[in-house]
């Protein structure tokens, strides 16, 4: 019984050690993962105060908390098996369901640009008298819900590229961390972006005069933080949209725009020294969104002049 008992023990151990090792396993690779998506995750960070902008602030959080459920929705519900049986049985449909994201990100980044250089809008908009403020709002919670899907699918590529070598229960974990870590960041930062005005205000009716000239800062730059947050939101939705087409069409076999692109890119490096890597980055970036927002206006006009469909609002 002794031996039987030692040995019992003995397997334990060597099962814990086992658990503990894949447990390190997957933390390692959601932080290498989670470190490669950290660009899509300033672009959802970017994007989501945009659907709270103009609206009601008792009715921000709110509205934030249900774009946060929609999120984790869309990525444990919705993208995490979708990657795991991709990945398992039809990997290459991937890139094909990453370039529709892409064009759909482009679609809605050119429609913004063009609806403030003075083109037509596409359903309601703040600037509009607004019958049923619900419907509104659910109706933007449900606009931020698609564009949170579409962020959400590519930080999900990303990170099922970074874990493709490992177990399918590896990858299943390691998808599952950073989908529910990366929601809880982006939204947690943006109910604090939106809510800074509230703060804003409590310190400016306090005593000390630090805290009232803090108090006072913050509500005179909160809108105008709101509004660059909108106008980064449009820019990213651009950059990511088309950065996603170039890679795609590369994968495909289209070299020519990402090549180009990145030639672009390297000239820039060359030509700039110590601040090579940034401006060189920024110079892709741009071109990524100069692509997209063509891209998405050719979307546009076939959508809005050839088919006479109408838009949604922003």
């Amino acid at each position: 019984m002794p031996g039987g008992l030692v040995a019992l023990l003995d397997d334990v151990s060597v099962i814990a050690r086992t658990a503990a090792a894949s447990i390190d396993d997957v933390g390692v690779a959601a932080s290498r993962a989670g470190t490669k998506a950290a660009g899509v995750v300033i672009d959802d960070a970017a994007v989501t105060p945009s659907y709270v902008t103009g609206l009601s602030p008792a009715r921000e959080l709110p509205i934030i908390w249900k774009i946060t459920k929609g999120s984790f929705r869309n990525k444990l519900l919705i993208l995490l098996p979708g990657a795991l049986l991709l990945s398992e049985f039809l990997p290459a449909a991937i890139i094909f369901v990453l370039m529709l994201g892409g064009a759909y990100l482009s679609y809605e980044g050119a429609e913004k640009v063009l609806e403030k250089l003075g083109g037509a809008k596409h359903g309601k908009t703040l600037d509009d008298p607004i019958e049923d403020p619900a419907a509104f709002e659910k109706k933007r919670v449900s606009g931020a819900i698609r564009t949170d899907l579409i962020l959400s699918a590519e930080i999900m590529a990303i990170t099922l590229n970074e874990v493709a070598v490992e177990t399918f229960l590896t990858r299943a974990a390691v998808l599952a961390l950073v989908g529910a870590v990366i929601t809880v960041v982006v939204y947690g930062s943006v109910a604090l972006i939106v809510k800074m005005d509230d703060v804003g205000l409590h310190l400016a009716g306090r005593e000390s005069t630090l805290s009232r000239r803090v108090g006072r800062f913050l509500l005179a730059a909160m809108p105008k933080l709101l509004v660059a947050l909108s106008l980064i939101g449009t820019v990213a939705m651009l950059w990511v949209g088309g950065g996603i087409i170039l890679h795609g069409l590369h994968e495909l076999g289209l070299h020519a725009p990402a090549d180009w692109a990145h030639a672009v890119q390297h000239a820039v490096e060359g030509a700039t020294g110590a601040l090579s890597g940034i401006l060189g980055w920024a110079t892709y970036a741009a071109l990524s969104a100069l692509f997209g927002l063509l891209l998405g206006g050719a979307i546009a006009f076939v959508l809005h002049k050839v088919l006479g469909l109408g838009g949604e609002a922003h």
